[in-house]
C-alpha cells in the first residue's frame, strides 16, 4: 500500500467559472447562471462565490452604481461623509437580502447611485490634470475607500451593473442577494476555492473597478512583480488576492494605454520567444514590443478569466492552458465556463462548442456596443 503525503491530496482543479452573454442586450434573469454555478459545487468549497451582472439599473445607467460592503455599522459614517465631500448621491439604500439557512452573519452591504462633485472633479481640469476623465475621478474615489477608510471595501462601482459576492457556495449567496430579482444581459459567476490567500468577503469573486468585472481560476506565480508594476501607476492593492492585481492592469491597458481587448490579452497571456521568433516580420516586431513594454505586466501561472465589461464579456486562458475554459453559442448566446456541464445544465443543445486554444482569447462584444 502506498503511503499517502502527509499533507492530504490537492485539489488542483479548484474554483469555477461560469458566464454568459445576450449579444442583443436582452436581460434575464439571475436564476440560469445560479443554476450554471451550481453544477461546479465540486470545484468550490463554501469559501467565496459571487457574481457580476450588467444592465440591472436601466433606470440609474446614468450614475456610478458603487456597491459597498461594510464590516459593521460603525465605518459608514465615514464613508458617506467622504462620499458626499467628492460625489453627488442621486440615491443609496440597502441592497436588499435575503436571510438563509447558511448565512446569518455578515457585513452591511450599501449601494450608492453617483456622480462625480462638480466642483471637486471640474478643481481636476487645470492644465497640470489635462485629459483627466470622469472615470479617473472615481477610479480614486474607489482607491481612497479602500485603502484609507478601515472596514469598508468597494465591491463595485461600474454604471449599470453590479457584483454581489460573499462567504459562501453560489448558489448561497445567490439566494442571500435575491438575484433571481435581477435581470442582465451578462452575467458571470465564480465558485471559490482559496488556496494562497484567505477566504473572506472581500475576497471572494469578481474583483472590479468601474466597468471591468474578473472572475478567476488559478494561481498568479506573478503576483509580486504584477503588483509593483500596476502600483507604479497609482493602483493600490488591498484585497490579499492575485485576482485584484489582474483586475488593474487590465484597466490600466484597456483604459488608461488604450490597447485593444485583443492586445491586452496579449500582453497578459503573450505568445513565447521561441514562437515570435518564428512569425513574420511585422507580427515579430508587434509582438517584441508588446513584451518590451509590458513584460511586467505577464501573467505567469496557470490560470482561467473571464473579463466582464458593459459592451461585452471576455475569456482567457493561459498560455499553456494549465486550467479549462470551454465555451457554446446558442442563437443570441454564448456561454463561457470552466466545464461543458455547466453550460448545458442552461442550454441543453447549443449549437456550437469548442475548447480555446491556449491563450487564446474568445471576445463576444454586444451587436450594439462601441467598445473595440
Amino acid at each position: 500500500m502506498i503511503k499517502p503525503p502527509p499533507y492530504g491530496e490537492k485539489d488542483i482543479s479548484g474554483c469555477g467559472l461560469s458566464g454568459m452573454i445576450n449579444k442583443k442586450g436582452v436581460r434575464v434573469s439571475g436564476k440560469d447562471i445560479t443554476t450554471s454555478i451550481a453544477t461546479q459545487r465540486d470545484r468550490g468549497n463554501g469559501l467565496g462565490g459571487g457574481f457580476a451582472a450588467y444592465g440591472i439599473y436601466p433606470e440609474m445607467k446614468d450614475f456610478y452604481a458603487f456597491h459597498i460592503m461594510f464590516d459593521d455599522k460603525s465605518c459608514i459614517t465615514a464613508v458617506e461623509e467622504y462620499l458626499r465631500d467628492v460625489c453627488y448621491i442621486e440615491v443609496q439604500e440597502t441592497i436588499p437580502t435575503h436571510r438563509t439557512a447558511v448565512i446569518k452573519k455578515h457585513p452591511v452591504f450599501i449601494r450608492y447611485f453617483c456622480s462625480p462633485h462638480r466642483n471637486k472633479f471640474n478643481f481636476y481640469q487645470g492644465p497640470e490634470y489635462e485629459g483627466l476623465t470622469q472615470n479617473d475621478y472615481m477610479v480614486s474615489v474607489v482607491m481612497h475607500i479602500n485603502t484609507h477608510i478601515s472596514g469598508a471595501y468597494v465591491v463595485s462601482s461600474g454604471k449599470n451593473m453590479g457584483a454581489f459576492k460573499g462567504v459562501g457556495y453560489p448558489e448561497e449567496i445567490s439566494e442571500f442577494f435575491r438575484l433571481e430579482d435581477y435581470k442582465a444581459y451578462i452575467w458571470t459567476a465564480h465558485n471559490r476555492f482559496p488556496t494562497n490567500t484567505p477566504g473572506w468577503w472581500g475576497g471572494a469573486h469578481p474583483f472590479t473597478l468601474i466597468d471591468w468585472s474578473i472572475v478567476h481560476n488559478g494561481e498568479i506565480s506573478s503576483y509580486g512583480i504584477n503588483k509593483r508594476f500596476i502600483e507604479m501607476h497609482g493602483y493600490q492593492c488591498t484585497m490579499q488576492t492575485d485576482t485584484e492585481v489582474v483586475t488593474y492592469i487590465l484597466d490600466y491597458l484597456i483604459r488608461k494605454q488604450g490597447l485593444s481587448f485583443k492586445a491586452a490579452c496579449t500582453v497578459l497571456a503573450p505568445p513565447f520567444w521561441k514562437d515570435i521568433e518564428r512569425m513574420p516580420a511585422e507580427q515579430k516586431e508587434v509582438m517584441t514590443t508588446l513584451r518590451a513594454i509590458y513584460g511586467a505586466a505577464v501573467l505567469n501561472g496557470p490560470f482561467a478569466i473571464l473579463l466582464g465589461h458593459s459592451n461585452g464579456l471576455i475569456g482567457l486562458s493561459d498560455r499553456v492552458k494549465l486550467r479549462p475554459l470551454v465555451c457554446a453559442t446558442k442563437d443570441d448566446f454564448v456561454y463561457m465556463s470552466s466545464e461543458e456541464s455547466s453550460i448545458k445544465a442552461i442550454c441543453p443543445e447549443p449549437d456550437d462548442v469548442w475548447f480555446p486554444h491556449a491563450g487564446e482569447p474568445v471576445i463576444v462584444d454586444l451587436e450594439n456596443g462601441d467598445k473595440s
